[in-house]
């Protein structure tokens, strides 16, 4: 393939009703052949293995909740050295001892209860940073959209055993650094999760630290993707500003020269459609809703293919299953949230009318294209799913620099 350039054939689009074809070509940013459209790319990525950064010897960081280490990644890509992660997924840590972007972080395997301050008493006086940073993602569960679906009754909120924000918070008590960030999905904001989100503030404002309480959108951080999560960004100092978006919609670019067109996500994972990378678990033709798939237009869902929009003899009814169902990515815009776990006709999907393979998701969360995961192909999924963009964790993270 053509590295400034990326043909998509003509043949998957085959099933698409005329009218929509139509449409979609008429949006499509390229040239015309016999058998595809030639798609001009500018190719994304960046390695980090075999590179050699600049990484602070000023600020050091600790990592809590690290997972496969996406906020770990962009604290290093900030300019703070990782010193030390936690995770207690056996994989996860493994992925973290894989890669030598790493190699001056000692990794623990453990789950976080069990681990106190005086565990990083010798890794501190080791790396004796001028400034100490903690950073993590404590799980989700208890706020995620999924938890929707639990009536407001049954919700648990704070007293959640799935709620791991308080033993985030107790470490950084022991350990007392200069700053910190703590992440969590946007939903973490919901009115239902008032009370569990008032204990926080009150247990950051306990400890005597100034924070900053901020919603962000990864498009806006030059993430390929729709995902939007909250930081708590923690420091001694008082926090000035907030975060500073670099990449937008139209308006956003009309109004400021500094902001740039929201990332395509074709720029990002062309390089892995080609036979080098075939995944067994990617095919979907001759499979349940495998004809159905190709019958979605690109940047659409299964909505496409019911009475809402048309369609001939509908095989859907609006609304009634989940929105991701037959949700296919469109080459020119940004994807949609890369699950954990997806069912197995969750998208989104290739426009090739595929699933995703693994280092097209990872290339979608920004992992480096170098990046080592260890696991079977579900943990790795889970893995990618449940990191940080480490491009959206270096913004937030270089901006916690600034306020320490």
């Amino acid at each position: 393939m053509n590295r400034n350039s990326y043909n998509l054939a003509h043949t998957v689009l085959t099933n698409l009703q005329v009218n929509k074809l139509k449409v979609f070509h008429e949006n499509l940013d390229g040239t015309k052949l016999s058998d595809s459209t030639s798609i001009p790319i500018k190719t994304r990525g960046y390695k980090v293995n075999d590179v050699e950064f600049d990484i602070n010897r000023r600020v050091h960081a600790i990592g809590c909740f690290s997972g496969a280490g996406g906020l770990d990644v962009g604290t290093q890509l900030a300019g703070a050295r990782i010193i030390s992660s936690l995770d207690f997924d056996n994989d996860s840590v493994a992925t973290m001892k894989a890669n030598r972007f790493f190699k001056n972080a000692e990794h623990l395997n453990d789950d976080i209860q069990n681990v106190t301050g005086s565990h990083y008493k010798e890794i501190i006086k080791r790396s004796n940073p001028e400034k100490l940073i903690m950073v993590g993602g404590p799980p989700c569960q208890p706020f995620s959209k999924a938890g929707y679906w639990v009536t407001h009754k049954n919700r648990l909120g704070s007293d959640d055993p799935r709620n791991m924000n308080g033993q985030n918070l107790r470490p950084i008590g022991e350990v007392k650094p200069d700053g910190f960030v703590l992440e969590n999905v946007e939903s973490l904001l919901h009115p239902k999760n008032a009370e569990a989100v008032t204990a926080l503030e009150e247990a950051i404002d306990a400890l005597g630290y100034h924070f900053l309480k901020f919603r962000a959108d990864a498009t806006e951080f030059g993430v390929p993707q729709r995902r939007k999560r909250v930081f708590f960004i923690a420091s001694r100092k008082t926090i000035i500003g907030e975060p500073q978006k670099t990449h937008g919609k139209q308006q956003d670019i009309f109004n400021s020269s500094k902001i740039l067109p929201i990332e395509r996500v074709i720029d990002w994972i062309a390089p892995f459609d080609s036979e080098l990378f075939f995944e067994e678990s990617e095919t979907t033709a001759n499979k349940t809703y495998g004809h159905e798939l190709t019958e979605v237009p690109p940047g659409q869902n299964y909505f496409a293919l019911t009475e809402r929009e048309n369609y001939p003899n509908p095989k859907f009814q609006a609304n009634k299953r989940f929105w991701n169902f037959l949700l296919k990515l469109h080459p020119l815009q940004s994807s949609w949230t890369i699950s954990a776990q997806p069912g197995p006709w969750v998208g989104p999907f290739h426009w090739n009318n595929r699933r995703l393979r693994v280092p097209e998701i990872a290339a979608i969360q920004t992992f480096p294209q170098d990046y080592v995961f260890v696991g079977s192909r579900r943990s790795i999924q889970k893995q990618i799913g449940n990191a940080v963009p480490p491009v959206l964790g270096k913004s937030i993270i270089e901006f916690l620099i600034s306020q320490l």
